[in-house]
């Protein structure tokens, strides 16, 4: 290390020169048994009485006993001392070390500390940016040809920051790296320049999926690329060579983000890129031949909020991607999932009407679902990344892939950014569940797959029926293992047939929102009722706890003149089936009806079924019975269909069920019938013998009982 570096260290020092032990652990990167372990080994007397050549850690100049404090100087010069395992040789082939990473932290840590003063993060990142671009720029240019401002901002840097971002140049090797290691402290400044930044796993996978287009341009130059919102510019250096790219357009309308994207481009030497205030500003560009692009990528700002109704919603800037698309181009844009799970009702909101244009003009190649909280400072949203490409020219016109990412994710862990786009080039993946092709013709075709007003989210749509199990074999087991464990129900259980169905017969399925549409179910919300109006008195209440088990169903309940404050509240019928569709789907039925439901609990409703119990129908014409239904809606194909960030939730309408004929659906209902009285009797025994334990370890425990085997037992 030079003099120089040595002597800014010296006086960061004097500003700084202490730090504790957590803070030697973030400054050098390690974990904290790391550091304790260092301090043991090399603790003075350890080192003496074991003869070990190496100096000891440094003793502590301040603090106490229980927080410690070490002059920052002689932690780095005995850090010095250690290279980092499985680093990469520097250009003079020495191995980098614990100290000059220690060193760089406490630069960064003092350019942190420097925020306060400035009195913005904002001011200090733009003047760190601006040293950074004029070193990348180099000495020799020209005022005039520098970006508007740049000279201004570096001129008026303050000398401290100067120092630090010139030394950090100088460790990194490029005012590009130093750009991009001064932006990555937005957080530690409590910039909101961080909230917008697409994530790192998103970037990598848009970076591997912004490969080949289906059609390169002709002629030497790469394919051409407009990002639609730039932010920060993070997917500019994420996707591909964008550095050699010759037409590469950013659209961003903040100020701020602007300047930080055009002095990041000059510190990576890379001038050659448009940065524009608006699209109309781009269409201006029309004559050098960027205003439409064979790549088209776009993370739209963070809007809070579900706003189905504006016109210039999320979707809008997928439609605005395919628009710019060159023939065989491709578009990659991030979308929040509720653009693609709202189903449409009788009146379509424009995100619907847009959702349903992209799909008819076939240019929706796949629809990617994204881990949950992907976003470290959104993590109540949710998000998916849509594939665009033109539908004209693309040889799978008319088809679909959805990919479930985060299911995929959950099974791979950190590498599912790769496997994705392995998936999306192979147009399939090894687990059915993960990943199908829809059918979704375009405007000239009637019908299709994803155009049925339901969600299209993957989630939503992968939920089939389970890869891997013969049904027929595994009920059998479970018949026979049933018949072991209770003797006394072995004939019953016995007459219970089931066969395989026959070829060509198979079952099809129907969405509950299509039910619902046709009045064949009617779906019931639950309520919002204050605590202090629920006793033990009036009509029953079926919450979450309830169906959960944390409660007895009956305990809680609401009496009738609290209840008129709910107007909106409704009472169930016999016959409903209750639903909570958090973490998987749990449903019951309700056999005598007059119960209140509280949110989030849902119920489903069979109107034929109570003309049917009250004998106005015949039985062959009541389609679903309550207990069938609901444990239909409890079967796995539906319990895999759950989403959402914070909570994951299974969408009511998005579930399905079976088309059985009539007689079917009686004969399941009577069998499920009795194994609902079956498994109430198992459940007395089981109250039963937990009150008679309970009731002799009490009194054994108290002294007032003593056991005693009758004469003659075993």
């Amino acid at each position: 290390m030079g003099p120089g570096v040595t002597t800014h260290m010296r006086e960061e020092a004097d500003a700084a020169s202490l730090v504790s032990l957590g803070e030697i652990k973030e400054l050098a990167e390690v974990g904290r048994p790391t550091v304790s372990n260092w301090r043991r080994r090399f603790a003075k007397d350890a080192v003496q009485s074991g003869g070990v050549r190496r100096p000891p850690f440094p003793d502590p100049v301040g603090g106490s006993d229980s927080r410690p404090l070490f002059d920052a100087e002689e932690v780095a010069s005995w850090l010095d001392l250690r290279p980092i395992p499985d680093a990469e040789p520097g250009e003079d082939g020495a191995l980098p070390t614990y100290g000059d990473r220690f060193r760089r932290g406490l630069r960064l840590r003092g350019l942190v500390a420097l925020r306060h003063e400035l009195g913005s993060a904002e001011r200090l990142v733009v003047d760190a940016l601006a040293v950074c671009a004029t070193a990348g720029e180099g000495t020799d240019r020209r005022p005039e040809a520098l970006s508007v401002g740049l000279l201004e901002d570096a001129e008026a840097a303050d000398p401290r920051v100067v120092g630090v971002v010139r030394n950090l140049v100088g460790e990194l090797g490029s005012p590009g790296a130093a750009a991009d290691t001064v932006l990555s402290l937005a957080e530690r400044l409590e910039s909101d320049l961080v909230t917008d930044v697409t994530p790192a796993a998103v970037a990598e996978l848009i970076s591997a999926l912004a490969g080949p287009v289906d059609a390169p341009r002709p002629g030497p130059d790469h394919p051409t690329l407009i990002n639609l919102c730039a932010g920060i510019g993070e997917l500019l250096f994420a996707v591909g060579d964008v550095r050699e790219r010759e037409h590469t357009v950013a659209v961003e309308p903040d100020v701020l983000r602007r300047k930080i994207i055009r002095y990041r481009l000059l510190a990576h030497r890379q001038n050659a890129v448009d940065v524009c205030a608006s699209l109309g500003e781009l269409d201006e560009l029309r004559s050098v031949g960027v205003s439409s692009a064979d790549l088209v990528v776009a993370d739209p700002p963070y809007a809070a909020g579900e706003r189905e109704g504006a016109e210039e919603g999320p979707l809008s800037w997928a439609l605005e991607a395919v628009r710019r698309l060159k023939p065989g181009g491709r578009g990659l844009v991030v979308v929040p999932t509720w653009t693609l799970s709202r189903a449409r009702g009788a009146t379509p909101t424009p995100n619907a009407r847009m959702r349903e244009e992209l799909l008819r003009r076939d240019a929706v190649a796949a629809i990617v679902q994204l881990p949950r909280r992907i976003h470290r400072f959104r993590t109540g949203a949710e998000y998916a990344l849509l594939v665009l490409h033109d539908g004209a020219a693309s040889e799978n016109r008319g088809r679909v892939l959805l990919v479930d990412a985060d299911r995929i994710a959950r099974r791979v862990g950190g590498a599912w950014p790769a496997y994705v786009a392995k998936v999306l080039e192979d147009g399939r993946s090894p687990v059915a569940e993960e990943a199908d092709v829809f059918p979704a013709p375009g405007a000239d075709r009637a019908g299709g797959a994803l155009l049925d007003g339901r969600s299209v989210l993957p989630a939503h749509r992968l939920g089939t029926k389970e890869k891997g199990i013969d049904h027929f074999s595994a009920t059998l087991d479970a018949r026979r293992e049933a018949a072991t464990a209770l003797p006394r129900l072995r004939e019953w259980i016995g007459d219970l047939g089931v066969a395989r169905r026959a070829p060509g017969s198979e079952v099809a399925h129907r969405g509950v929102g299509e039910h619902l549409r046709a009045g064949q179910l009617r779906l019931l919300t639950g309520h919002r009722i204050r605590e202090s109006d629920i006793g033990d008195a009036g009509l029953m209440v079926v919450g979450r706890e309830e169906m959960l088990g944390a409660l007895p169903l009956g305990q809680r309940r609401i009496a009738l003149e609290d209840l008129a404050a709910y107007p909106q509240a409704q009472t169930t019928e016999r016959g409903d089936v209750f639903l909570l569709t958090e973490h998987g789907v749990r449903t019951r039925v309700d056999d005598a009806g007059g119960c209140v439901l509280l949110a989030p609990v849902q119920g489903l409703r069979i109107p034929a079924y109570r003309t049917f119990l009250a004998g106005e129908v015949p039985s062959e014409e009541v389609w679903m019975r309550p207990r069938p239904l609901a444990q239909l809606l409890a079967a796995p194909r539906n319990q895999h269909r759950g989403s959402g960030s914070l909570v994951r939730r299974v969408s009511v309408r998005d579930m399905d069920l079976p088309e059985l004929p009539p007689g079917e659906v009686a004969e399941l209902e009577a069998v499920l019938a009795e194994t609902d009285r079956q498994r109430a009797d198992v459940r007395r025994q089981l109250a039963a013998l937990d009150k008679l334990a309970q009731r002799l370890a009490a009194g054994v425990a108290d002294g007032d009982l003593a056991l005693r085997r009758r004469p003659g037992s075993g």
